[in-house]
């Protein structure tokens, strides 16, 4: 059986929206019925690159595909793009501005949550074209 494919716009600038999509996708999980840990995992990572979208590159579109062994999920934007990735994945390294962080975001935890939660994290950025995540959560 082929996998489910699912897609999502992610709206820029716009926090009031952040998140719609790695809930959508969560209770789809449960409704498939997929083991907690797995949705805990899936929903961290989701939201996190989410937020990036919103903060970092003016919105974007993630494409999940759902088989019964994994969790494989595309986001991409066509913001800025990422300078240098090696910092990027420090913890507490953020270049949000001053008005993001005071909402409470942009603390530098992204692409490290990103790939704590999930099994396989690849990242391919060119400056002033986008950005593309590949994240991919096994389910067994």
């Amino acid at each position: 059986m082929p996998p489910l494919t699912f897609t999502y716009q992610v709206p820029g600038d716009d926090f009031t929206r952040a998140g719609e999509a790695s809930g959508q996708l969560k209770r789809t999980l449960k409704k498939i019925g997929f083991n907690a840990d797995v949705i805990r995992r899936v929903s961290i990572a989701m939201y996190e690159a989410e937020i990036n979208m919103v903060i970092h590159a003016n919105g974007g579109e993630i494409e999940a595909q759902v088989s019964p062994e994994k969790i494989e999920i595309w986001f991409r934007d066509q913001g800025p793009g990422i300078p240098d990735i090696s910092l990027a994945m420090k913890e507490g390294y953020s270049t949000a501005p001053d008005n993001v962080r005071s909402l409470g975001f942009g603390a530098g935890m992204g692409l490290p949550n990103i790939k704590k939660y999930s099994d396989t994290l690849e990242i391919d950025t060119e400056l002033g074209v986008g950005t593309t995540l590949h994240v991919i959560i096994n389910a067994e």
